[in-house]
């Protein structure tokens, strides 16, 4: 089956960027090679052969995103990756479809800050047609008027929805929060105002400049021969532009805590987001923030936020933080959703929290149980072809090795325990950016005075 096709209903910022931590390789997949492809055209891939099931998974991305979006229309890339499947070529979006349903052909894209992703699964004997009809999404993109019209009305009911949820309001502010003006400020889903303008010209436009070979990154896991694959990459990708046309985006550094902004909306439930700047992928003391996140607040049952703040004091049924990077910038972000008489107490017992860890670190006990949970759960997490073709090609667009799936553990039991207390300290030091939606809180969060600074050279980390 195709997945569902209400695009709009995709998340929006955090929950994309939390989506994107992924670091192990299935049960099924250990000791497996993955292979550095390169085609008689010059594309590369990375590829894992296996013939368990008659399967082929491939996910794919190509350097821009949302950040490519014009200043003044938010949401063209959104609308792009909602409609590249709305019909190609000669074959109105109908016949499209109903080719894609008729050999269960799963194809999809979706847009990020810094990439446009696509998904390509299917049955080994209908390879070919699944290609061939991706081939003509990315280079003969019908973008039909009344698909544009439809598309469009979507994302408009969606942004509606969003108005008056508080999760969505707080995902939004908060990036308005930590970046301001910059690309990664702005709405990706576009806005209420800015998706009526949005024209043909505008989506092909983006095409044009985004979907070239130069800044491509492919992953693909399944049952096929090398050389077939080779050829079917060719023929899929080899006719796009071999250079794209991308608009520089500025690295930046988000917004210096302490800050907090209140978004008034009168929900029983008062929903709280709260980060900081976080640590770039590349950042040597990267694996170590991560341990240190996993510790603190990694979406565990055992993360001391959870234990302070749901089990102790009852005051949330779930909280979690994640660290999100991007090519320009990084933060920690965190939420929460507390009864509107409680959101202040539930704040100050966060700040305590995370405070706490900043000036004491992770206790040995609790280090050595982190990395003994992150190396175990290696095992778990990419345990099909499709989860395995997704990690391989986060692995490519983070820069990382091809063989960092066998390095992982190393790279984790190399962090000390004055290392991870170092960087918890660094990271959560600072104070936090806030932002709670929903009924006034006893503490009246004041709206934010600082703006965004453009990224200056940090500090040298500690190195591994």
């Amino acid at each position: 089956m195709r997945r569902p096709r209400t695009r709009a209903g995709r998340s929006l910022l955090v929950t994309v960027c939390f989506a994107l931590i992924c670091f192990a390789a299935g049960p099924s997949f250990a000791g497996t090679k993955i292979q550095h492809l390169v085609t008689p055209g010059g594309i590369e891939a990375w590829f894992v052969q296996d013939a368990t099931v008659p399967l082929v998974a491939m996910e794919y991305a190509f350097s821009g995103g949302s950040a490519q979006d014009p200043p003044d229309k938010p949401g063209v890339g959104h609308m792009v990756a909602s409609l590249l499947d709305e019909g190609a070529g000669d074959l109105p979006s109908k016949t499209f479809r109903e080719q894609l349903d008729r050999r269960a052909i799963e194809l999809s894209f979706t847009i990020q800050r810094d990439e446009l992703r696509g998904s390509l699964r299917m049955l080994k004997e209908h390879s070919g047609e699944a290609f061939g009809l991706l081939r003509l999404a990315l280079t003969s993109p019908r973008f039909d008027a009344d698909d544009v019209e439809r598309i469009g009305a979507q994302v408009l009911s969606h942004l509606r929805h969003n108005s008056t949820n508080p999760n969505a309001l707080a995902g939004l502010n908060f990036s308005k929060l930590a970046f301001g003006g910059h690309p990664y400020g702005h709405p990706s889903h576009g806005t209420l105002e800015s998706i009526p303008t949005i024209k043909t010209d505008d989506l092909r436009n983006y095409v044009r400049r985004v979907l070239a070979r130069d800044k491509l990154k492919i992953a693909v896991v399944g049952d096929i021969e090398p050389a077939t694959l080779a050829k079917m990459l060719d023929q899929t990708f080899g006719g796009l532009p071999a250079k794209g046309d991308l608009t520089p985006v500025p690295d930046i550094l988000a917004a210096k805590p302490p800050q907090s902004a209140f978004v008034p909306l009168d929900v029983p439930q008062t929903v709280v987001m709260f980060g900081g700047p976080g640590v770039k992928r590349d950042d040597p003391d990267f694996m170590a923030a991560y341990i240190d996140n996993h510790i603190l607040g990694g979406g565990s049952l055992s993360s001391r936020l959870y234990r302070e703040v749901r089990e102790k004091r009852g005051l949330a049924y779930s909280i979690s933080e994640s660290l999100l990077w991007m090519d320009h910038s990084a933060l920690f972000a965190g939420t929460t959703g507390t009864r509107a008489d409680r959101a202040g107490e539930s704040i100050e017992a966060v700040n305590k929290e995370i405070q706490r860890f900043a000036d004491n670190g992770p206790t040995p006990k609790e280090l050595d149980e982190a990395k003994s949970y992150l190396k175990g759960s290696q095992m778990l997490e990419l345990d099909t072809s499709s989860k395995l073709a997704t990690g391989l090609l986060q692995y490519q667009t983070d820069n990382l090795p091809i063989d960092y799936i066998e390095k992982r553990n190393s790279i984790v039991d190399a962090v000390t325990l004055d290392q991870a207390r170092a960087v918890a300290k660094r990271l959560w030091g600072q104070g936090l950016l806030t932002v709670i939606v929903g009924r006034s809180p006893q503490t009246e969060a004041q709206p934010a005075a600082a703006q965004p600074t453009a990224a200056q050279p940090a500090p040298q980390p500690a190195a591994h």
